[in-house]
């Protein structure tokens, strides 16, 4: 009887202070009205709505009815004087996006309003426990759904915001913002599954330990799924490599990435066929990324020895000259050589440049290679091959020469 009692009474309380509002607000409109005709139409009007006042608050069903109806209005009233003064706020700074998280935000505080006055609405009428707790309970979830929404939304928002600005989070990009949606989708809607289990005080345990078998018997039945999809996860969140580019792996495959799936990544060759790798071997393996760093350029070098005795000066610049010539090589960086060692058979140089990508590497090499061999023979520079001199101290008893022709021992037997 007391919580009747109370609640007729803040019921009797709040259609009362609406009314009188709703006095207030007419009573002063009009520039004509006086001051004391205003506070005898104030008194004629509350006398005019006091039967009224005294039905509701006998009624509390048509209190409840009214705290329901009046939410609608507050909800309004106070959704827009609270982002009235926050949008003041947003005007304020240069960027848009905390005026678009405003426009998000708005619905789920106006429904967070009528949550609390439906609640409270059906607080007063005289409804059973069970069916007061189902209706308290239902309008709590759908307001858990629209936070959850709105969190969902907000996350996509800020992923797509954050790679616009890649250089400085290298780990979001616009080809990586899907998966980082996709996982930040799932955790807000576990924590609002979560939430609502606990609205409706559903015991979690019993559902936790069969998620924990499934877990487990999926784990072992599809170990390299998972594995290649973990890797998958991890090659797209680190980026060592991106669709266009050209790679090298430790087992010297070499090709064109075309495209970094979460089971695989698939690799196009110079023979133009298409491998299919599993994310798993990709992410255990050393790749060399030739597309890497600051630019696509690439260098290539070329070893090339010559003869003792050859006139070096003439050797740097007969193959500067050629590579400065070469129309695939670029000329920033310029060419370099360098004399790098003193070989068994031959002087060692390097010559060094650089290609607009790595594509270009295999063409350039044959080019320069070619260009080098012709000038050699044209200038007579020897190119000499691998050559050992034996010198011997002395021979066998027996022995007195060798056989020049086929490489046998000529005996001086009787």
């Amino acid at each position: 009887m007391g919580k009747d009692v109370q609640r007729r009474r803040c019921g009797y309380g709040t259609v009362s202070v609406s009314f009188l509002l709703v006095v207030s607000v007419y009573s002063r409109v009009g520039a004509g009205v006086k001051e004391d005709s205003a506070g005898s139409f104030e008194q004629s009007v509350i006398s005019f709505l006091r039967p009224v006042i005294e039905i509701f608050a006998g009624n509390s069903w048509l209190q409840g009815v009214a705290a329901i109806a009046a939410t609608f209005t507050v909800a309004s009233v106070v959704t827009w004087i609270l982002f009235k003064v926050v949008k003041k706020f947003t005007s304020r700074t240069k960027i848009d996006f905390d005026d678009h998280i405003t426009a998000l935000a708005r619905p789920p505080v106006y429904y967070t309003f009528l949550v609390s006055g439906f609640t409270y609405g059906l607080s007063l009428m005289p409804l059973s426990a069970v069916v007061h707790q189902i209706g308290v309970r239902s309008i709590q979830s759908l307001g858990v759904v629209v936070w959850v929404l709105f969190f969902s939304r907000l996350s996509s928002l800020l992923l797509n915001r954050l790679a616009l600005l890649s250089h400085k989070f290298a780990f979001i990009e616009r080809r990586t913002v899907t998966l980082f949606e996709n996982v930040a989708k799932v955790v807000i809607f576990g924590v609002g599954l979560y939430l609502i289990f606990v609205i409706w005080k559903i015991d979690m345990t019993a559902w936790l330990a069969s998620a924990g078998i499934v877990g487990i018997a999926v784990g072992f039945a599809a170990k390299d799924t998972l594995s290649n999809l973990f890797s998958g996860v991890f090659i797209l969140a680190d980026a060592p490599y991106k669709v266009g580019d050209f790679i090298v792996m430790d087992n010297g495959s070499r090709g064109q990435v075309t495209n970094i799936g979460l089971r695989s990544t698939r690799i196009l060759t110079r023979d133009d066929v298409e491998v299919t790798i599993p994310n798993s071997i990709m992410g255990n393996s050393t790749i060399i990324n030739q597309s890497g760093g600051p630019s696509e350029k690439m260098r290539v070098r070329l070893t090339v020895g010559v003869a003792y005795g050859s006139d070096i000066d003439l050797v740097k610049d007969l193959m500067l000259s050629i590579a400065q010539n070469e129309p695939q090589v670029c000329s920033t960086p310029e060419p370099s050589l360098r004399f790098r060692v003193f070989g068994a058979s031959s002087l060692d140089f390097e010559l060094r440049c650089w290609v607009s990508h790595p594509r270009y590497c295999s063409r350039v090499i044959d080019a320069l290679n070619s260009k080098i061999y012709k000038e050699f023979e044209r200038l007579q520079i020897e190119i000499p091959y691998a050559k050992q001199d034996l010198y011997i101290k002395g021979l066998p008893e027996g022995f007195s020469g060798l056989n020049s022709v086929g490489g046998g021992v000529i005996s001086d037997q009787k």
